[in-house]
């Protein structure tokens, strides 16, 4: 396919979301596919909306999910600089080329003059844009207006289509006279998008743009910015809107957040990969798990879907939860140690030997995690002291008139246990149900809420072999005094 050249090109105006990440992904795995060019390119030129620490923002979204640029910030290449407020003499070079070429004309009109220009349209019910009136400015009046701020605009075709192919939608038209004359340079020297992204794109040899279908109705006028220079256009790709699960656009309420607080809550990266790829892309099978590698191996711009798809977080838990079992489990237990220490669970300097209690707890919840930051609630009476009890647990089962006496004789039976194992507790514990005429639910479950506060977790032998015995007989014997006192009263 030749030298495939891609670009991510973020502007750095706030957290990245989830539409911006998936166009990255999707850069990234073209490029890997063919054996291409991945590049990362700063839009910076907007310097109103310009967010302090967002820059550093992407390129952590970035090199959490692995997407490794081959050009961009950081690694250079032969084509940079890659932030666009460094290469404003180039903008300025080829927007005065238009200028000269009467392709391009200053502006003068204030924003006041706009605005009213606007609302004059829509009362008349109107399409809405510049009337052109700087257009017929002769020299002389654009030298008695020297010293006053200017834009520079395009002058659009009034007459005519531009057509293109877009690779997901077939072809595209648009008609000519519905532009208005868009603004390339603003008022402080800063190129606009509209005129920026074209310049790079063509001097960075961008072969394929991939972008959200939002981008379409901006097309037109990148490809006669294209026409006007003489440049070969790249090929476009428009990848569907992203819906919530409600199909209204996509927003905080539906579970989407700024990127890195996924990665907060305890979301792999891998998972976040598959899940995002498949927002708008089929990879032609009736399976829903690809690793990055098989993405890589599958992926290709045909199979970008003209359909809007449908972000939906229980769909993402669940894939998180595919992933999370399917990583070693050292790996997930020191994901989960920071949780755990961060609501004092753990200490911040963490002995060997409660770093092993940690990974034997992680353990046992490996199979139920569906994002890490739940190992600390489900996790929690692994290292309190004496853990609270749930209510319904507590008068279900702790009030029962039989609960005293086994618990007496499971500390006794307990105290002389040589064998702290998940077999030598389980026999323990059945023996003594077996003794009192007891069924397994009437014994498991008032010792599940004496020895751990909860009515449900994991398997209660497993949970008291890794609370150890001290703990488990402490705990027990704590609960005995509570019920005896409760019932002497």
């Amino acid at each position: 396919m030749g030298n495939i050249r891609v670009r991510f090109a973020p502007s750095p105006t706030g957290s990245p979301h989830i539409g911006n990440i998936r166009t990255a992904i999707y850069d990234w795995l073209l490029a890997r596919h063919v054996g291409g060019t991945f590049i990362l390119r700063i839009e910076d030129t907007d310097r109103n909306r310009y967010v302090p620490g967002s820059l550093e923002e992407i390129l952590e979204s970035l090199r959490w999910l692995g997407l490794k640029w081959d050009e961009g910030p950081e690694v250079g290449g032969q084509y940079g600089p890659y932030l666009q407020s460094e290469r404003l003499d180039l903008y300025a070079k080829y927007a005065q080329q238009l200028l000269d070429e009467g392709k391009a004309y200053r502006c003068f009109c204030t924003s006041e003059r706009l605005a009213e220009l606007r609302k004059e349209q829509e009362a008349r019910k109107q399409a809405t844009g510049y009337d052109r009136l700087c257009l017929s400015l002769t020299p002389n009046e654009i030298e008695q207006r020297e010293g006053l701020p200017y834009v520079l605009r395009f002058k659009a075709p009034e007459t005519g289509q531009t057509r293109f192919e877009d690779i997901v939608r077939g072809e595209i038209a648009f008609e000519n006279n519905l532009l208005d004359d868009f603004v390339i340079i603003k008022s402080d020297g800063y190129p606009t998008y509209q005129f920026a992204n074209v310049v790079d794109d063509h001097l960075m040899e961008i072969t394929h743009v991939i972008r959200g279908d939002e981008w379409i109705s901006s097309t037109p006028k990148h490809l006669l910015e294209y026409e006007a220079f003489g440049w070969q256009p790249p090929k476009f790709a428009h990848a569907s809107s992203i819906l919530g699960s409600d199909r209204s656009r996509l927003a905080k309420r539906h579970g989407s957040v700024a990127f890195l607080e996924y990665r907060e809550k305890g979301f792999l990266p891998e998972a976040l990969l598959n899940f995002v790829a498949l927002l708008g892309w089929s990879p032609g099978e009736d399976r829903e798990v690809f690793p990055p590698d098989e993405l890589i191996a599958r992926f290709t711009l045909e199979g970008l879907v003209k359909n809007a798809a449908i972000f939906d977080v229980q769909k993402l838990e669940w894939m998180n939860g595919v992933y999370i079992r399917q990583a070693p489990l050292d790996r997930i237990a020191n994901l989960c140690l920071p949780y755990l220490q961060e609501v004092g669970l753990v200490s911040k300097s963490p002995s060997p030997e409660q770093l092993e209690y940690v990974r034997k707890i992680v353990a046992l919840e490996h199979e139920r995690l569906k994002v890490l930051s739940e190992i600390v609630e489900l996790t929690r009476f692994f290292f309190e002291g004496e853990p609270e009890y749930e209510e319904n647990g507590r008068k279900k089962w702790l009030d029962q008139a039989y609960v005293p006496d086994l618990l007496r004789r499971l500390i006794e039976r307990m105290q002389g246990l040589s064998d702290w194992t998940h077999d030598g507790i389980e026999e323990a514990v059945r023996q003594v149900g077996e003794e009192m005429g007891l069924s397994g639910g009437q014994v498991i479950h008032p010792i599940r809420v004496a020895a751990t506060g909860r009515t449900v977790g994991p398997g209660l032998f497993e949970s008291m072999a890794v609370l150890g015995k001290d703990r488990v007989l402490a705990r027990l014997n704590r609960t005995l005094a509570l019920i005896s006192e409760v019932q002497v009263d």
